[in-house]
């Protein structure tokens, strides 16, 4: 098994600290993992991307120019990152600033309300834990487990007190994930 993952949105919006942990929770399950972050000068506002990739196997190169899924959580990142995922791959995204919703027929599409839902747990820090709950949900490629352990390593000791709140946003997004289009 090996799963290609973009994470795209604006900075600010936990868009690495996501990656970053998906990738920490595939270590805990002794996988083989790459995480490679890119983000604009600007950091907090400007975009910001990370790739991801989980593998049984000895990873090649961390350098891909198409995913085996996309999580997009702002419009830029959707215009860039949907016409990357493979053919029968997964597209998730917010639609919170999306105004071209993703069109196509050959990969199945999810949509999870992230940002209404931590406003909801006046919470705007569970933002990007309630995506990746929402991505657990479709693709279970990490035990939860293995995720908190994750949040553990790559959260800094001082923040710790946080991991009760990120583990509601994970279990939130397992609930609350849509299905937009499913391919056979």
């Amino acid at each position: 098994m090996t799963e290609e993952i973009i994470i795209a949105g604006f900075g600010g919006q936990g868009v690495l600290s996501m990656g970053k942990m998906l990738a920490y929770s595939g270590i805990m399950q002794e996988q083989e993992v790459s995480w490679m972050p890119s983000y604009g000068p600007e950091m907090r506002g400007g975009t910001a991307n990370v790739t991801v990739i989980l593998s049984d196997q000895r990873i090649n190169s961390p350098i891909l120019n198409s995913f085996d899924t996309a999580i997009i959580l702002n419009q830029q990142s959707m215009d860039k990152f949907e016409k990357t995922v493979k053919p029968g791959g997964i597209l998730l995204y917010d639609t919170n600033g999306i105004t071209k919703h993703p069109t196509r027929k050959d990969i199945n599409i999810y949509v999870v309300e992230a940002a209404k839902e931590s406003a909801l747990m006046k919470s705007s820090k569970t933002f990007n834990m309630i995506v990746l709950g929402a991505y657990l949900k479709i693709r279970p490629i990490v035990e939860i487990e293995n995720v908190i352990k994750g949040i553990k390593k790559s959260l800094p000791e001082r923040h710790h007190h946080l991991i009760p709140m990120n583990v509601e946003g994970i279990n939130r997004g397992l609930e609350i994930v849509q299905i937009i289009n499913e391919v056979a």
